[in-house]
C-alpha cells in the first residue's frame, strides 16, 4: 500500500476516501441498468481506487446468461472494472466535465465465473498518464480469488451535458414542446 504524505504508515482518511452510490452518480453519467459499481471503498485520486459491485440475481442480464447456470457476462465484468477506473480518473480536479472512454484493452484474463450473490471487488492502479490519455491495471476479485484482470487504455473527452429533458407524461421539455404519451 502506498504510504501517506508524511512518508510513514497508511494513507490518511483524506487521502483514502469512501464514496457511496450517490457520490458515484455525481461523477459517472451511467445509470441503471449500466451503472455497475455500488461503492468506492478506497480512492487515492490519480493513483488507485477500489470499488465494489454487489452481484444480484435481479440483474437483467441473468435472464438470458445463462438460464439454469447464471453467470455475469465477461464484458460486463470489464465494464464494472472500467467504471471504477472512470471514477478514479474523473475524481481529479479539472476532469469533472470529462467523460472517460475505453481506448483499448490488453492482456484480458477471466479466471473464474462471477455469479449471483458474489461481491465483485475491483482494484484499479494508474500505470501512466499523458495529457488526456492513460493506462490502468485492473484486477477483479471475489473473496481472495482473482476472477478477471486486464490493462486498459483510456481517453478523457469533453462531456456533452444534456440540454433537453424528455418527458412522456405531458410535461414540457426545455424546448417548450408538449410531449405526451402515445
Amino acid at each position: 500500500m502506498i504510504g501517506s504524505n508524511s512518508g510513514i504508515g497508511a494513507p490518511t482518511r483524506e487521502e483514502k476516501k469512501m464514496l457511496d452510490v450517490e457520490d458515484i452518480r455525481s461523477i459517472l453519467p451511467h445509470r441503471y441498468p449500466m451503472l455497475l459499481v455500488d461503492r468506492i471503498l478506497e480512492i487515492e485520486p490519480g493513483k488507485r481506487a477500489v470499488g465494489l459491485k454487489n452481484v444480484s440475481i435481479n440483474e437483467d442480464f441473468f435472464n438470458g446468461h445463462f438460464p439454469g447456470q447464471a453467470m455475469m457476462p465477461g464484458v460486463l465484468i470489464i465494464e464494472a472494472m472500467a467504471q471504477v477506473g472512470g471514477v478514479l480518473m474523473l475524481s481529479l480536479s479539472g476532469h469533472r466535465n470529462k467523460l472517460a472512454v475505453i481506448g483499448g484493452i490488453e492482456n484480458v484474463r477471466f479466471r473464474k465465473p462471477v455469479v449471483p450473490g458474489d461481491v465483485l471487488i475491483t482494484e484499479v492502479e494508474v500505470m501512466s498518464v499523458r495529457k488526456s490519455f492513460g493506462k490502468v491495471r485492473m484486477v477483479a476479485r471475489v473473496g481472495s480469488d482473482v476472477v478477471a484482470q486486464c490493462e486498459m487504455t483510456y481517453a478523457l473527452v469533453d462531456r456533452r451535458m444534456p440540454t433537453d429533458t424528455i418527458s412522456y407524461d405531458g410535461r414540457e421539455n426545455n424546448d417548450g414542446v408538449e410531449l405526451t404519451e402515445v
